[in-house]
């Protein structure tokens, strides 16, 4: 590879860091070695002893009989994460001299699985970290897991009587428990059973916030969000609590920005809004106590450390510094109490603790063929003219070539619809036009400034890369809104990678596949990547995918949920697979799709019976296929080798 002097010099694991920008994005988690893997650091500290290679991660899951795709979770990371978020609030709490706490929120709804929501509670109980739940099914799960009655319980989403009594009961029970209104008619029901079941309701409301973030999800906030009430409305809430001598429940004011919220500026515009309206409430007579932020906090998926969508340019000090800063320099201008600062930040919580494997099964290329090197006299002009083009480039005309290329490949793909060359014509056609655009992407790589026209004309000899893996599965924002992941091999890595890849998966969709990728200063359309071999698999990981992926995840081509392995890294830089969950089998999910098993399994064998009664097959042939029938659905929906 060519270095900034324009001098040749050997690949590195510096070279790979680099051009994965693994640094960048993996805030301290991940790393490449010296043997070229990428290993998994516990503490989040570069350099940590007790950092894991993931392919030996992934040679002890082979032993023990799972295949790919896999995703593992990083019991550690999670720990680490949420000691951060609090470490962080604590130590500018304490250099600021706030007088009140921080108490962080997990939103059941970021990812619902219960493995992932137990570890939550578990790591977050001694920092009394809570959950939001925003349907009746996450309270149930909240209430069941949630032991810590310091922690807040934040109910947001519509509310029916069930779920309105559920949350009073478990106020009853002692848990600190918060209804946040989101639609006016709301606080009339809260109110009527806690009357019925003479229980003192905590109460809250959401505010339409009229700060916009950018971003994907910037719909979240506005005159226009779906969720929450006016200035009017709240006051009309107010008004109906005073007259029912219960303006002492009023004690929380929420918001939410959005998701994924990329500039500090946006973050602390909302604070200081929300703070005016949570002034206003306690000037109002509303005790109040709590000011719950939402969520909003940024990971830095592209590692570029900007307002991009994909990044944040913030880091945790400054998110925390400047949430606690507004409110102190906004309240006490009329000395009102410090709030107990609440944030409900689910993504920067479990982002990082997840991590997908898959494997390549197959390679695709746009391949050049030998052509002759003089032209029969009966052959086409329009393939002449290409063959001219292609024996004309030259690094001045280069951009000339290009446009006369693509103009006689059209007319000789014209001449062959109205059947007026043959099929081996067209062929040639085709096979002189790639060697032309061969040629100029290598002249290209010699120029100093790329002419605008020539720009991406790379992607389009990118080979394609077949991985063992569902966009729709296990990457569902890469597909529903071009959200970009961290992706690269988890092994090879002192080797130079020489192809430019896109990625395609096993579903039977042109949708399915992977073509942006990170950049530290872009977003490429193609993925450097090693050339596969006959000796070994290849391995490629895909990182942060802890939040909303899981669950947003569908049954596309009826390809179910992937192997599940916990890992634990020890003190003495050795791990333990904690809990493996089996991925879906195709029994199971064709049961999710109403497919009953059962009588698909009687209906097959009996079709086989027919099948030797019509003397098509022998009994020991249907016993065969019977068995790999039964095989099939109690098999892995993904590819086996």
């Amino acid at each position: 590879m060519m270095n900034k002097s324009g001098s040749l010099e050997r690949w590195s694991i510096e070279n790979a860091v680099d051009l994965y920008g693994v640094h960048n994005w993996g805030a301290g988690y991940f790393d490449i070695s010296d043997q070229g893997e990428v290993v998994v650091n516990p503490s989040g500290k570069m350099g940590d002893k007790n950092a894991v290679s993931l392919m030996k991660i992934v040679s002890d899951i082979k032993d023990r009989g799972m295949g790919m795709p896999i995703l593992l979770r990083f019991r550690d990371i999670l720990q680490s994460q949420i000691t951060f978020l609090h470490k962080y609030f604590q130590d500018t709490i304490e250099e600021l001299g706030y007088q009140n706490k921080y108490r962080g929120v997990y939103p059941i709804k970021v990812n619902q699985q219960q493995q992932v929501v137990e570890e939550v509670t578990h790591f977050g109980s001694r920092f009394h970290h809570g959950l939001e739940a925003g349907s009746k099914a996450e309270l149930i799960a909240a209430i069941s897991l949630l032991r810590d009655p310091e922690a807040c319980l934040i109910c947001n989403g519509y509310k029916d009587e069930e779920f309105v009594d559920l949350g009073l009961y478990a106020c009853k029970m002692g848990y600190n428990c918060f209804f946040v209104i989101e639609m006016p008619s709301e606080l009339q029901l809260i109110l009527e059973r806690a009357e019925a079941l003479e229980i003192k309701p905590k109460i809250g409301v959401r505010i339409k916030i009229s700060t916009r973030a950018g971003g994907h999800w910037s719909e979240s906030s506005g005159d226009r969000s779906i969720f929450g009430l006016s200035i009017t409305q709240i006051l009309d809430v107010v008004e109906t609590l005073k007259q029912k001598k219960m303006l002492d429940s009023f004690q929380l004011l929420h918001y939410h920005l959005g998701s994924q919220i990329p500039n500090i500026r946006d973050i602390r515009f909302a604070v200081t809004e929300a703070c005016r309206v949570y002034e206003g409430l306690v000037e109002e007579g509303a005790p109040m106590g709590y000011l719950d932020l939402g969520g909003g906090l940024a990971v830095d998926y592209d590692g570029s450390h900007t307002n991009f969508i994909s990044s944040r340019n913030y880091t945790m000090k400054e998110y925390c510094s400047d949430i606690i800063e507004v409110i102190m320099s906004t309240l006490d201008e009329k000395a009102i109490p410090h709030p107990v600062i609440v944030t409900e930040s689910g993504r920067a919580t479990v982002a990082y603790y997840s991590v997908l494997l898959f494997n390549i099964l197959d390679v695709s290329r746009f391949e050049t063929y030998p052509i002759p090197e003089i032209l029969a006299e009966e052959t086409h002009e329009m393939i002449i003219n290409l063959w001219d083009v292609k024996q004309s480039i030259n690094m001045k005309n280069l951009q000339e070539c290009y446009n006369d290329a693509l103009y006689y490949r059209d007319e000789l793909r014209q001449l062959f619809k109205h059947g007026n060359i043959s099929l081996r014509e067209r062929a040639m056609g085709d096979n002189i036009f790639w060697h032309i655009i061969h040629k100029i992407t290598q002249d290209m790589k010699k120029l100093k400034q790329i002419p605008n026209e020539l720009e991406g004309i790379e992607s389009a000899l990118a080979d394609i890369y077949y991985g063992n893996f569902s966009v729709f599965q296990s990457l569902p924002d890469s597909w529903a809104i071009g959200h970009l992941f961290p992706i690269l091999p988890i092994h090879r890595l002192k080797e130079e990678p020489t192809r430019n890849v896109i990625l395609a998966d096993i579903t039977c969709d042109c949708d399915g596949k992977i073509d942006k990728f990170i950049d530290q200063h872009d977003v490429k359309d193609t993925l450097a990547l090693h050339e596969i071999n006959d000796t070994e698999e290849y391995y490629l990981g895909i990182f942060l995918v802890g939040a909303y992926q899981e669950t947003l995840g569908d049954l596309h081509n009826l390809l179910g949920d992937t192997n599940i392995v916990s890992v634990q890294i020890t003190e003495d830089g050795d791990y333990e697979l904690i809990k493996e969950i089996e991925g879906d089998s195709v029994e199971e999910i064709l049961s999710y799709v109403e497919y009953d098993v059962k009588t698909m399994y009687s209906d097959f064998r009996e079709l086989a019976e027919n099948a030797i009664r019509n003397k098509l097959i022998t009994p020991k042939e249907r016993q065969k296929i019977m068995k790999a029938f039964r095989s099939g659905l109690r098999g892995y929906s993904y590819y086996e080798r």
